[in-house]
């Protein structure tokens, strides 16, 4: 990703995956200049979103959280990604 416009089929798995993470503690762009993750793999986590059938869930979840850092719900497909990333930043 080069920072540019979204495409529009990431739509909202994209939107859903940035949220999370944020939620999670996670700067997604933070990870990816720092190494932490690359440009594969921040595609993969979008499209791990979109075919997970999840996303009125997430979305559901995501609208009652008021206190971060917080660890994603055990359904969200970015679980251990999202651990993993916390773990290497540190602000």
């Amino acid at each position: 990703m080069d920072g540019g416009a979204i495409p529009s089929e990431m739509g909202r798995p994209f939107w859903l995956t940035r949220s999370m993470a944020r939620v999670a503690g996670v700067n997604l762009t933070q990870a990816m200049a720092e190494g932490g993750l690359s440009a594969d793999d921040y595609v993969g986590m979008i499209e791990r979103c979109r075919s997970g059938g999840c996303h009125a869930a997430c979305a559901e979840w995501l609208a009652g959280q008021a206190d971060w850092p917080v660890a994603p719900p055990s359904f969200c497909a970015h679980v251990e990604i999202l651990a993993r990333l916390s773990h290497l930043q540190v602000d």
